[in-house]
């Protein structure tokens, strides 16, 4: 029985990239549902993680509280959230195991939410992986895609799946990151390295990864 719920496996590689780690904490921006196609459930369900969920849409605070006990919930425009207070209130610890950031690209809300995170907590907060989705096959909207790679490049963090995709190679939707500093990279190299050959070409970007056919050691 599979025990991943994300959409392409994101739990799995936070999972696999941190070795099962125990009572880590996550910064999930743009939750969502709690539990189906949820990046966090798992870790939260298995391995008593906790975090901070966001989320705009009320809808789900209800069920946020009856199944994620663990995490708090912020059910708030991602965009209109100080962070630095944020992270201070809850007494966040400054290395952070897994930050999702999964908006509206087409709004700009993904940018501007890590152009916020770039100037209010990059400075103090690093995080072991990250999964950000661009949406690149949506279209290239605010140049996301190159914009991100830039500033995560800026800050340290290794891109280690660029352009993953979900179900078909012509979905191409996120890239996802570690930072050196936070994770075996003598491992992490060799993940890198098991799936040079399970990238597929294809006419948007090139080539992409599906998330559901990463190999780890």
């Amino acid at each position: 029985m599979n025990q991943y719920n994300s959409q392409a496996y994101q739990d799995k590689y936070v999972e696999q990239i941190l070795k099962q780690k125990y009572n880590g904490f996550f910064l999930e921006i743009g939750s969502a549902r709690p539990v189906i196609n949820n990046n966090t459930y798992v870790l939260e369900n298995l391995y008593n993680w906790k975090g901070i969920m966001i989320e705009k849409d009320r809808r789900f605070l209800k069920e946020y509280t009856h199944v994620r006990p663990l995490s708090h919930h912020i059910i708030q425009d991602a965009q209109q959230i100080n962070y630095k207070n944020l992270l201070t209130k809850f007494n966040v610890p400054n290395n952070i195991d897994y930050l999702q950031i999964d908006l509206d690209v087409e709004d700009g809300s993904t940018l501007k939410v890590l152009q916020k995170l770039d100037d209010e907590i990059f400075d103090c907060y690093k995080f072991a992986t990250v999964t950000f989705e661009h949406d690149i096959y949506r279209g290239d909207y605010f140049n996301t895609r190159c914009l991100s790679r830039f500033i995560f490049k800026k800050r340290g963090y290794k891109l280690i799946f660029p352009d993953v995709c979900h179900n078909t190679h012509a979905v191409v939707f996120e890239d996802w990151y570690v930072h050196p500093d936070l994770v075996d990279m003598h491992y992490v190299e060799q993940v890198i390295s098991l799936n040079e050959h399970n990238y597929v070409k294809n006419d948007l970007t090139q080539k992409s990864i599906c998330g559901h056919h990463i190999i780890y050691k």
